[in-house]
């Protein structure tokens, strides 16, 4: 940090506490205008940060710039958002403290920005795990979620945050990010309804109108224009040149399924969403009676079905009112007045009270949730609090007491935290404290906040109270109970000059930062945030998962009137001071330098009222009460030694002791600094400055000194480096390369001799002395077998094995004979297929069987040996073409006479015809075919035999055909009477008609001759061409 001392003049100083003149505000002021004219937006006040938006984006969030930061000292870089986060996650890894960073600035200052900013310096610098990208990821995706819920567009800030938010980031014992929780406080409610003119309502409901497709918005029943609707036309400003909801709108739609939220919950979510906007589109008008009546049936219908409540339920609950007097219930209709504020209290009550569902459904989804750790075990946590900055408008109103009352509560503690911190570390360092005058803003915080006496007191006292209790009256309790207050004024307490600047609805409280005017329209409407019995219990019979679990039934059976927003607001903001004072604080203020949100532009009247209403002048001044500047004995005399030469080059004794030999060479006064402990204090920045200046001319002469020694001492190292190289690189390579030898000869000995004495032991088992020949045979077989295995399922061939792999030779033959057989089965085609399983039957039928059996076996089996266009037409119309499986021409033998006839034989799937031109002369039913009968020899008779049991019948077919072993396979096939083939040796009979058989004879000759014997018999004489 000492380095950019040089260049204070043009960039000004890095740390506030280096002003001389500290409490100059325009010295205050000019410092930050110097480094923001150097897009230098970051300046120290002790530990405290002070950042000015640039309104543009700077190359200073690299990650680069994140590994500069991380685990570097605080000032030893320049200022910056990191060097805070890495601090905080330091002090927390190394004391095992928590800690918290608290960031405030008015809308628009670039607070959520800086929360962004810290949790991606998390998420990248912090140990890695797959859980812990998990976790990252949810945390960095509930921002977007949480901006398009609870941002808005405002005058000041386009992405203005509505809430206020803590969040905790809790780590493990590796220090990496496990789990997470987040509290909101204060959500604007009231914009939900309203909004003044150049303002937006929150972002979701831009976002799901221009981002949402045609059927998500067919199923909510919203149209694309938001100028349809009442809630976000009140405004005039619809569309905003900086923000693109379409874009914006997938961001959240992706966001909302990292952190757990399945489709049946965003579908409830946005259901809520729409129906806020249709409940602003009901229109309230007054009857006859004056009494309030709701139109809109459409609307109605809508609602209905997105809230999950009867229509005539939510109607009757918007125009009438619930009443409980001395137990009885009491139904009263409502004016038109009244029955608007009941619509527009529902629609702020739904979504205020979505919105924390949301909260508490993103604190499930971040929950730490580890089964490796004990249920004792707590992680170590960092707080992230991004609250709204102390607000001073034109017109002031609950909000602005509420945000403003938060920061007196904050500025209270921050300066009880800044003053224990400089105590102690004066106490751990031996110096002596020095009480420190300060403005104590504990008696604003007391009048605010005081049990029966404070300002919130009266304000729920005068709701609570029955009668007709108005914003007047709350103002005239004021003055009654708090009128004597020096902190406190109103129009009629007030003199005549401070009654010009005090409207008669007005009161005034002087804060720590100065004075603010409220007025009080609105209070206790405000402060009540009431809604109407009714209409609670409507909700609570809503069929909306959502709704119903943000009106649980518990709170409508509840009698008690609950808590006003100003005491539910003081109690949350008692927690968190409890939660902040446990832990180690990190300060960020956040300033805007413009209203116009242009980059460059340095508004000087606009700064010195954040510089006012943040408190950075008092911080200041409790920071420079002592001293100004502190650092530890080894810094500063590593820094400054070249200043004396009682400590140049080097400081051989205690740091502390060189510190002081350097002081006193540099002449300082005994009242212009202190030795603590550990560190010297410094108290006037024009001590420092005189130190850096002098340390920078010295800088030149030792820098020459410096290179002429190193030079000649670099040269001789590296002249001697190069030389005991060379001798001890020649050296090792002699060395080695006689080692190679050596252990090449010893090796190779070593085998041969393993090689013999295995060759010589080789018929005995396996043993220590032939495993290495034995394993050299086996490898060498294996070599072999690879180079030599069988290409296909036909080649027999196969290595001759060792005798010890005589068994594994023949398993290994097994199985590549079986994948041979595996690869060629699924290579081939259906039509082949069917042609193997053919010629498989035929040679169950025949081989070894019938002599003409091997001559068919070479050759295919085809469809048919008659083409379609050869059969006859009317027998085709009587078999039907497309049933015929076979045909083929064949000789049919008369039974008398034994006269030979050509025939064809037709075979369908149930039957074989015998057809003579245009005539079926026989059907053979396949259930009737009892058997066929072939002979032994080369002869192509066959008989069928069908039955016989009257005259009426005819008797057994005898056929011949050329091509015999393919007509009865496929007749065998098709007829299923595989079993029924019979292969006679000498003579077959068969049936010629009832009582009356046939005997066929057959012999062997040099040729076929078939003919009619003098016995009657069938001769039939053929020829042997195989002997079995």
């Amino acid at each position: 940090m000492e380095g950019a001392l040089t260049a204070r003049d043009r960039v000004g100083v890095q740390d506030f506490v280096l002003l001389e003149s500290f409490t100059s505000e325009a010295s205050f002021i000019e410092n930050l205008r110097k480094r923001f004219r150097e897009s230098l937006i970051y300046t120290y006040i002790g530990s405290v940060l002070v950042s000015v938006n640039p309104y543009r984006e700077l190359e200073i969030y690299s990650r680069q710039h994140m590994e500069r930061y991380r685990g570097i000292n605080f000032y030893e870089v320049s200022p910056h958002i990191y060097a805070v986060s890495d601090n905080s996650y330091r002090s927390m890894r190394s004391e095992g403290k928590d800690q918290c960073i608290l960031i405030s600035g008015e809308s628009g200052a670039g607070k959520t920005e800086a929360s962004k900013k810290i949790l991606q310096y998390y998420a990248v610098t912090c140990p890695s795990s797959t859980r812990v990208e998990s976790v990252r990821d949810r945390l960095l995706q509930s921002n977007p979620v949480l901006e398009a819920f609870g941002n808005a567009k405002t005058l000041r800030n386009d992405n203005s945050s509505r809430f206020g938010k803590y969040m905790d980031v809790q780590f493990d014992f590796r220090g990496a990010p496990v789990g997470g929780h987040i509290l909101n406080y204060l959500l604007e409610k009231s914009r939900v309804v309203h909004q003044n003119h150049g303002e937006r309502n929150f972002h979701i409901f831009y976002q799901v109108l221009e981002g949402g497709d045609n059927e998500l918005l067919q199923r909510l029943g919203l149209e694309r224009n938001a100028q349809s609707y009442q809630y976000l036309v009140k405004g005039h400003c619809a569309k905003v040149s900086s923000i693109n909801d379409k874009n914006e709108w997938k961001t959240v739609h992706r966001a909302l399924s990292v952190i757990d939220f399945s489709s049946s919950d965003i579908e409830e979510l946005l259901s809520v969403v729409a129906s806020v906007l249709h409940l602003g589109n009901l229109q309230c008008l007054a009857d006859e009676d004056g009494n309030a009546t709701v139109n809109g049936e459409n609307q109605f219908r809508l609602l209905s079905r997105l809230l999950g409540v009867p229509g005539p339920t939510l109607k009757e609950a918007l125009i009438h009112r619930k009443i409980i007097a001395k137990g009885e219930e009491l139904i009263s209709p409502l004016n038109v007045e009244q029955a608007a504020y009941a619509r527009d209290a529902l629609a702020k009550a739904i979504y205020g009270r979505t919105f924390s569902w949301l909260v508490n459904k993103i604190n499930e989804s971040l929950h730490h949730k580890d089964s490796t750790y004990s249920e004792n075990y707590r992680p170590n946590i960092i707080g992230l609090l991004d609250i709204y900055g102390f607000e001073v408008f034109q017109n002031n109103s609950f909000e602005q007491f509420c945000i403003n009352y938060c920061n007196e509560k904050l500025q209270q503690l921050f300066i009880e935290l800044t003053l224990k911190s400089e105590q102690e570390e004066y106490e751990s360092e031996g110096i002596a404290w020095e009480p420190v005058l300060y403005f104590n803003n504990k008696i604003i915080c007391d009048l605010v906040e005081e049990k029966h006496k404070g300002v919130i007191s009266i304000l729920d006292e005068e709701c609570l109270r029955p009668g007709d209790a108005t914003d007047l009256t709350f103002l005239e309790k004021l003055e009654e109970t708090v009128g004597s207050h020096p902190h406190f004024m109103t129009h009629k307490l007030a003199d005549q000059k401070t009654r010009k600047t005090l409207g008669r609805e007005e009161f005034r409280l002087l804060h720590y930062a100065g004075e603010v005017n409220y007025n009080v329209t609105g209070f206790l409407d405000k402060n009540n945030d009431l809604l109407f019995r009714n209409l609670k219990e409507a909700m609570c019979e809503s069929g909306n998962r959502i709704v119903s679990q943000c009106f649980e039934p518990a709170g409508r059976e509840d009698k008690k009137r609950p808590e006003t927003a100003a005491t539910q607001f003081k109690n949350s903001l008692a927690k968190l001071m409890e939660i902040l004072m446990s832990k180690d604080p990190s300060y960020i203020r956040c300033i805007k330098p413009n209203d116009a949100k242009q980059a460059g532009r340095f508004d000087e009247v606009l700064i010195r009222h954040q510089v006012k209403y943040l408190g950075l002048m008092e911080n200041l001044r409790v920071r420079r009460a002592g001293f100004a500047y502190r650092r530890r004995f080894e810094i500063f005399l590593q820094r400054y030694k070249t200043l004396c030469p009682q400590t140049w080059p080097n400081w051989k004794g205690q740091p502390g002791e060189g510190v002081a030999t350097l002081v006193q060479h540099l002449g300082y006064k005994p009242e212009d600094y202190k030795l603590g402990r550990t560190k010297i204090f410094i108290r006037f920045p024009k001590t420092l400055f005189a130190t850096e200046d002098a340390f920078q001319l010295r800088k030149n002469t030792i820098a020459t000194t410096i290179q002429a020694e190193w030079r000649g001492y670099h040269q001789r190292q590296k002249y001697q480096k190069l030389r005991s190289s060379a001798i001890t690189i020649q050296s090792w390579w002699r060395g080695e390369m006689g080692r190679q030898v050596a252990t090449r000869r010893k090796n190779a000995a070593e085998k041969i001799r393993r090689f013999i004495k295995g060759f010589i032991h080789r018929q005995r088992p396996r043993c220590p002395d032939n495993e290495y020949f034995v394993d050299y045979v086996r490898c060498a077989f294996l070599m072999k077998l690879k180079r030599n295995l069988p290409k296909n399922v036909l080649d027999k061939s196969w290595p001759v094995p060792p005798p010890a792999l005589s068994e594994a030779s023949e398993l290994l033959r097994e199985l590549h004979m079986r994948n041979m057989v595996q690869i060629y089965c699924r290579r081939i085609s259906a039509e082949w297929k069917q042609q193997l399983e053919q010629k498989v039957v035929a040679s169950t039928l025949f081989k070894d069987k019938k002599d003409n059996y091997p001559q068919s076996v070479p050759k295919l089996f085809v469809n048919s040996r008659i083409m379609t266009n050869e059969i006859n037409s009317k027998v085709l119309q009587i078999i039907e073409s497309d049933s015929i499986k076979y045909a083929v021409a064949v000789t049919k033998y008369d039974r008398n006479g034994y006269r030979a006839r050509p025939r064809q034989l037709l075979i369908t799937p149930s039957s074989a015809f015998l057809v003579e031109e245009a005539k079926v002369k026989q059907t053979i039913d396949y259930t009737n075919l009892r058997g066929i009968s072939v002979s032994s020899l080369s002869d192509g008779l066959f008989v069928l035999h069908v039955p016989c049991e009257d005259n009426r019948q005819k008797g057994d077919l005898v056929l011949r055909s050329d091509h015999v072993i393919e007509t009865l396979t496929k007749l065998a096939i098709a007829s299923d009477k595989v079993d029924s083939v019979n292969i006679n040796q000498g003579s077959i009979k068969f049936t010629i008609k009832q009582g009356k058989e046939g005997i066929i004879d057959f012999t062997s000759g040099s040729e076929l001759i078939i003919s009619k014997a003098k016995n009657g018999h069938l001769s039939v004489v053929a020829p042997r061409l195989n002997s079995r």
